[in-house]
């Protein structure tokens, strides 16, 4: 298959600070990959050097079969990146700020207003496309940070957090755009919305501490790594019983954690073993004789992976 993204040993070092560490990275063609990790794992450091805005400590990585090096101009048009916090002369207007990048990619008049007006229907700033860019919201300015890496119509797509700034409706439009770009374009980005990730990522990457923890395919991410979990929840008014009883578990062999919804009336309850776990849960819940309106066995969430690995490598 095909590599949109390859990286062998890439490690970038700031001064005795290691942000990257022999980073080995394989990003099909055509793929929505996900890009995971707690704060200062190292993700934007490898974002700015799959881009070229960076160079390596030591290592090499690869986009589309090209050599990255920094300043690259072949990078460039292969390449469309969107940084977290994407800067703009506020003085300029969306509609003339694309178009300026495209003149950068040395794109004619008219091929320039055609990509343009393109990429302003796809991201929706139509509207406001006249509009000082000073004066758009966040939301607005990060559909404009995408529509600028977008406007050359570049291989791989880097996006750093992309939906971050986006209320719930946003959030969903841009989705499902970057899902319609596969398989022409390969989208490599990182999120803290763990939920978008499982929404459209074909492959995921878990990064700590600058390391690759894991790799692999969301679904098989979440068999192998996923652990099972119960949810169970009583009627209004009874949380505080609830919570009592599940403190009274305390170290029971099979449990291995509990987290309590926000309303109190509900908790999701991580085990070792399914069928110990759930006779357990029957006979303790009965004997306490709290009025449950559901107990069920849930699919394991990429959340409850993503903590599970990070703290794994953490403990190290």
């Amino acid at each position: 298959m095909e590599q949109a993204i390859r990286c062998e040993g890439l490690s970038k070092a700031f001064g005795r600070t290691r942000a990257l560490q022999g980073l080995e990275l394989a990003v099909p063609a055509g793929a929505v990959f996900g890009f995971l990790g707690p704060n200062g794992a190292g993700k934007t450091t490898t974002m700015r050097l799959l881009a070229g805005l960076a160079r390596p400590s030591a290592g090499s990585a690869w986009i589309c079969g090209q050599k990255v090096r920094a300043g690259s101009r072949e990078i460039a048009r292969l390449v469309g990146y969107l940084p977290e916090e994407p800067a703009f002369y506020g003085w300029m207007r969306p509609r003339e700020f694309l178009d300026y990048v495209a003149r950068l990619f040395g794109f004619g008049p008219a091929e320039r207003q055609r990509r343009v007006e393109m990429v302003l229907e796809t991201v929706g700033l139509q509207d406001v496309a006249g509009r000082r860019i000073s004066g758009l919201s966040r939301g607005m300015r990060q559909r404009l940070g995408l529509a600028q890496a977008l406007v050359h119509g570049p291989r791989v797509l880097l996006l750093d957090e992309p939906a971050s700034a986006l209320d719930p409706i946003g959030r969903r439009e841009i989705l499902e755009f970057i899902r319609a770009l596969a398989p022409d374009c390969t989208v490599f980005f990182s999120t803290h919305i763990l939920a978008d990730v499982e929404r459209i990522c074909d492959q995921v990457a878990v990064i700590a501490n600058g390391r690759l923890v894991v790799q692999a395919r969301t679904e098989e991410l979440l068999r192998r790594y996923a652990l099972p979990v119960f949810e169970v929840e009583v009627e209004p008014g009874q949380g505080v019983a609830l919570q009592r009883w599940l403190q009274e578990l305390g170290a029971a062999g099979w449990l291995l954690g509990v987290s309590h919804a926000a309303d109190g009336n509900s908790a999701r309850i991580l085990c070792r073993e399914v069928s110990e776990a759930r006779q357990a849960l029957i006979a303790g819940l009965a004997q306490a004789s709290l009025p449950i309106t559901r107990l069920e066995l849930v699919r394991p969430s990429l959340e409850e992976v993503f903590v599970r690995l990070v703290q794994g490598e953490a403990d190290k």
